[in-house]
């Protein structure tokens, strides 16, 4: 069984359709991209897969459940964490508080317990501080962990807001565009980080990217969208060489 299958996706803003029976399996531990030219269709896709839109038909299963009716509050209960095209991060906020609320669906303790912080309530705390600890090391943030994160570079904020869906402890990953905007260090430093947290954590990754050489580097399978549409799937060789996928990019030649 798939870890997430989606079936005959569609997704119709009034006459606009943003997306039309669109399909996609995605094996655990597996990094799959969506690619695409702008207005294909990728990033409604993701706000379908955490519950922002709700489909006009079809549906999504997650370990054989699904999970079209549910609130993103609770798809991201489950095991779904996101990051965004642009950053969405609390820019007078410090590294640390930031990557804090990604625990926030790991956090149990009542407004009581949490009010004078003591027993479980403080247990709770520490582990989700070392949580939290354990993502800074891994995404080596350690220098900037207390700093405020309007204060820093935008390539340091991007690898923040990837750690603070780290910390939710995710089954499946969805990154919207995550080396959008960056230069040629800071795309290599974000490609590392993406690979290590497939390979190394084993964590599913589904990736939004314009950057057709991050895409060719390091994703299994290519699933390609075009007006809504999927037209094409496979391996990025297979994908690469797919004359409807040059067409979408390039044009028809006359």
């Amino acid at each position: 069984m798939a870890l997430l299958e989606i079936k005959n996706l569609s997704l119709n803003f009034g006459g606009i359709v943003a997306l039309d029976d669109v399909g996609l399996t995605a094996e655990s531990g597996q990094l799959h991209a969506v690619i695409g030219p702008n207005g294909a269709g990728k990033t409604s896709l993701f706000n379908c897969l955490s519950g922002v839109y709700r489909p006009t038909q079809g549906d999504i299963i997650l370990e054989g459940r699904s999970i079209l009716r549910l609130r993103p509050h609770q798809i991201a209960k489950l095991g779904i964490a996101r990051t965004f095209q642009n950053i969405e991060l609390f820019a007078n906020m410090s590294v640390i508080d930031n990557l804090l609320l990604g625990r926030h669906v790991h956090m149990h303790t009542g407004a009581l317990t949490g009010a004078f912080f003591y027993g479980k309530a403080l247990r709770e705390e520490m582990d989700n501080r070392l949580k939290v600890e354990e993502v800074i090391d891994f995404l080596e943030i350690e220098k900037v962990r207390k700093a405020l994160v309007g204060t820093l570079p935008y390539g340091i904020q991007k690898r923040v807001e990837l750690g603070r869906a780290l910390s939710m402890d995710p089954k499946i990953l969805l990154l919207d565009e995550p080396v959008a905007g960056m230069n040629v260090e800071e795309t290599e430093d974000i490609a590392r980080f993406v690979l290590d947290i497939n390979e190394e954590l084993g964590i599913t990754i589904i990736m939004v990217e314009h950057d057709m050489g991050v895409v060719m580097d390091i994703a299994d399978t290519v699933t390609v969208l075009d007006f809504g549409c999927k037209i094409a799937g496979g391996t990025p060789k297979e994908v690469q060489s797919n004359p409807k996928v040059v067409e979408a990019y390039l044009g028809q030649a006359e």
